[in-house]
């Protein structure tokens, strides 16, 4: 069973950084494509960015573009989120999310067939 934890949320201000990372177990990172979510009260989950099974296809939501940047350490099994420059509008929950094969759709939650529970992102102004 793959089992996908969280952690590195926590409380920052406007301007700061946060590294948020995703450490996987039951299946070798290297056979999984991975993704960032975030999803804030009454609003669907929305994809932030998406890293394919090599980490050379990357892919961002505008929004992040520039400030945060998915990375992943096979070696590790853990997959990270480096944010910088987080606003306001950047709180939210982090989950992290992967699949053994290649999604024909980041954005759809329902491409990814396993989560993580979450990590809390607040981002005071």
């Amino acid at each position: 069973q793959v089992q996908l934890v969280e952690s590195g949320g926590g409380l920052v201000q406007a301007g700061g950084s946060l590294r948020l990372s995703c450490a996987t177990s039951g299946r070798t990172l290297s056979t999984l494509v991975m993704g960032w979510f975030r999803q804030v009260p009454r609003k669907e989950r929305e994809l932030l960015t998406y890293i394919d099974w090599s980490g050379q296809s990357t892919y961002y939501r505008d929004s992040v573009k520039g400030r945060f940047t998915i990375s992943r350490d096979n070696a590790k099994n853990t997959v990270y989120l480096q944010m910088n420059s987080l606003k306001p509008e950047d709180t939210a929950v982090y989950y992290c999310a992967a699949n053994p094969y290649l999604v024909s759709n980041y954005a759809s939650t329902n491409e990814y067939r396993y989560w993580g529970q979450g990590t809390q992102v607040t981002v005071s102004s």
